[in-house]
């Protein structure tokens, strides 16, 4: 399912044309898909984004469509991965109140975040690095929603909960019937529900952990 598909379903079903509610249609869209987005972890939204740190310096930029964090991982010059213990700032400001205590760092924590469009944030890591340090960051993202791009992973593989979800927004918006509103949440949940085995299974092995017995 498209965007143009999705606009048209959303209008459909609502039995509603009228251009104060298909101008909010975008809105009903974005809404539902940050509500989902933060309701699962499906792997798919998953990155992973390698960079260099500072020597001397103790923060590390967030990427721009950053989440939440997997793991963060420095790499030395062997090519051996350590991976960084995640803590919080009054843990690193007591532990390292001096910038000037260097080494290959041990951890981090979620120093700051976005600043309007100025600043997508820092880690705060604990030594300071003594070298140009390569790390990977393996994190959660805030993908492109179908309204700019046309097309999502949503909308391509999760359309019944996507469809379901922006009719909630719309008859909240239209303050429709509650029954058929009760109706499209009940669809909703359920195929969220639908959505959250993807997570639970992308950390299985069938083969060795045997198959999700599942209520019928």
């Amino acid at each position: 399912m498209n965007y143009t598909q999705l606009s048209q379903a959303i209008q459909d079903y609502t039995e509603n044309t009228e251009t104060t509610f298909v101008n909010n249609i975008p809105t009903f869209v974005r809404q539902t898909e940050e509500r989902i987005y933060r309701s699962v972890m499906i792997p798919e939204l998953r990155k992973n984004v390698t960079g260099a740190l500072t020597s001397g310096n103790k923060y590390l930029a967030r990427p721009s469509d950053f989440l939440s964090v997997f793991s963060l991982a420095v790499i030395d010059g062997t090519g051996e991965y350590q991976y960084l213990i995640d803590k919080d700032v009054n843990f690193m400001r007591e532990a390292y109140p001096s910038p000037s205590v260097t080494g290959v760092p041990k951890y981090y924590a979620q120093f700051d975040g976005d600043i309007a469009s100025t600043s997508y944030g820092n880690f705060i890591l604990g030594p300071t690095p003594d070298a140009a340090y390569q790390v990977e960051l393996h994190y959660y993202y805030d993908p492109a929603s179908i309204v700019d791009t046309g097309t999502s992973w949503l909308g391509e593989n999760a359309e019944t909960v996507l469809l379901y979800g922006c009719l909630i927004e719309a008859y909240t918006f239209m303050k429709g019937d509650d029954d058929l509103a009760a109706k499209y949440t009940e669809r909703y949940q359920g195929a969220l529900a639908n959505l959250g085995l993807i997570d639970v299974r992308s950390k299985r092995d069938d083969y060795r952990d045997g198959q999700i017995r599942t209520n019928t």
